[in-house]
């Protein structure tokens, strides 16, 4: 579906382009885009392994245990009923701090690795627990104290400050990360009452 869209933009574009009489920009754009992108890539990827030795670094020093300790609270708070000695909460925990620097490739695989987690912890495969759906959420609208991502591409692009975006990407994180933990404990009430009126209807019937 998504080649589709994608072919579809490409072509309307290229469409568009022509009928409004720019062939030459859009032929400079075709070869120049491949460059771009390279240049790209190169720039993200020496940030990426920036960022990442920082978090080895982190990791060996023992400053992820300390940021993991100082949002353990926090995580009790969303997480209600989760044992914060399993090793389904610590991969939450480091998940969490890694998103907080900003290091998506390396929350990732910690977030893979915590959903199995709760999968082995809570025992079910048929459908995602309350506690899976909070964690696909925090991973997604995490909220980030240096987007070291967007920060690169801002400066790739000329940005004299890339940083300055902080306070909005804070007030923005903080905001959709409070509604969807608040929609996922919406509709988890929402189906606690259907599957409670199904089992009413059973003993009844």
């Amino acid at each position: 579906m998504i080649s589709i869209l994608l072919g579809a933009i490409i072509t309307i574009s290229c469409i568009y382009g022509f009928l409004n009489g720019n062939a030459d920009e859009l032929s400079n754009a075709v070869i120049t885009s491949g460059q771009t992108a390279v240049e790209l890539v190169l720039t993200i990827i020496g940030s990426m392994a920036t960022w990442g030795g920082v978090m080895k670094i982190a990791q060996k020093s023992g400053i992820t245990d300390k940021v993991t300790k100082l949002i353990s609270p926090f995580l009790k708070l969303i997480f209600k009923g989760l044992d914060t000695g399993s090793e389904a909460f610590k991969a939450i925990a480091m998940n969490t701090a890694a998103n907080l620097f900003g290091l998506g490739n390396a929350a990732t695989p910690l977030g893979i690795n915590a959903m199995r987690e709760l999968e082995k912890l809570e025992g079910e495969k048929s459908y995602a627990t309350k506690n899976m759906m909070l964690l696909a959420v925090l991973n997604t609208s995490s909220i980030e104290l240096i987007p070291t991502t967007v920060a690169t591409l801002r400066l790739a692009h000329g940005s004299v400050s890339p940083l300055e975006i902080l306070p909005c990407v804070l007030a923005v994180s903080i905001l959709s990360l409070t509604t969807s933990i608040l929609c996922v404990y919406a509709f988890d009430g929402i189906n606690s009452i259907k599957r409670h009126r199904k089992r009413q209807a059973k003993k009844n019937d």
